[in-house]
């Protein structure tokens, strides 16, 4: 128990024989129960598991029959947290890559009733000398590109790192959300705060500490390769929320302003490019000063509207 709550750890677990034992043998007391989700994994990371179960008694080996992704075995912890009566479930990697001497971090906002969700953050300020030095430079931008487009994707404009997977949800935040309709592969951290910020939950940004062990593979997530891959995703949850949150939970003129950029930007991208293609190639005689004239307003009312809605979004989002 912590502050006589009843804490939950959830470690989602696939090819982790590894360094799962380095991670189960370094739990804090203050951890009621342990769920170790094992995702269909091929190798032999349950015996590991089974063994530490056998030494320490909170600790759970849950099964997939079927792999769902990282995010699935979370989903699958989360909801045995709420079925068992946990407050706050806790997610690390199974890769020893999180430190949970940090824990008591994630977990006072929460239980103060500040945030019904907490998040690893490797960038502010306390730790970012410690991150730039530790973390590989090309996961490094991918990182900044994927918190770029989740920040506008999500609503949570001040939000960095978004694809740590360190986090502490309250129960009542897992009760509220639908997971079922929830990405459940790599890129699920940006689609889960997505759906808190339909729903209107707090979330903060916690410092933690990154830990890279050399000469040991632990993140699987291949920088530039890994956004390409989530961004249609993103794209997808942006439409989402917009829906679900501005038109069927409250309305807000913002989803319009949104709309209409969408219109605008590229219309006023291809137009200009076909003016642009009349004078170059075929001597302008299509190119007049109302078409340009047309064509600038287009590009500049596309993007003030796309500006206010990201501004508005923002203010909501406060």
């Amino acid at each position: 128990m912590y502050r006589n709550q009843k804490i939950a750890l959830v470690i989602p677990a696939y090819n982790e024989q590894k360094l799962i034992r380095s991670t189960l043998e370094n739990i804090p007391a203050l951890i009621d129960v342990v769920y170790v989700v094992d995702d269909k994994s091929p190798d032999g990371q349950n015996a590991v598991i089974l063994d530490c179960a056998a030494r320490d008694a909170r600790i759970q080996l849950i099964r997939h029959e079927a792999n769902q992704g990282p995010g699935g075995a979370i989903i699958t912890g989360y909801l045995r947290a709420s079925r068992e009566d946990a407050a706050i479930a806790v997610v690390v990697g199974a890769d020893f890559q999180m430190p949970l001497d940090e824990v008591t971090r994630f977990l006072d906002p929460i239980i103060d009733g500040q945030v019904d969700y907490t998040k690893g953050n490797r960038f502010m300020l306390s730790k970012l000398a410690h991150t730039l030095e530790t973390m590989p430079r090309i996961r490094l931008v991918g990182n900044w590109l994927i918190t770029a487009l989740t920040k506008i994707a999500s609503g949570y404009y001040k939000i960095m790192d978004v694809v740590d997977g360190y986090t502490a949800i309250s129960r009542r935040a897992i009760d509220s959300i639908d997971w079922s309709k929830a990405w459940t592969r790599y890129g699920y951290p940006m689609d889960f705060l997505i759906r808190l910020n339909a729903h209107a939950f707090k979330v903060r940004d916690i410092p933690r500490t990154a830990i890279y062990l050399k000469g040991e593979r632990q993140s699987q997530i291949k920088g530039l390769d890994y956004a390409l891959k989530v961004a249609p995703m993103l794209v997808r949850g942006f439409f989402w929320r917009l829906k679900f949150k501005y038109l069927f939970l409250d309305f807000h003129p913002l989803v319009f302003f949104y709309y209409l950029a969408f219109i605008l930007l590229p219309s006023g991208l291809l137009y200009g490019c076909y003016l642009v293609v009349d004078r170059v190639f075929f001597g302008g005689y299509g190119v007049t000063a109302s078409r340009a004239v047309l064509d600038a307003l287009m590009l500049i009312s596309g993007s003030q509207f796309f500006l206010f809605a990201m501004f508005f979004d923002m203010e909501e989002g406060k």
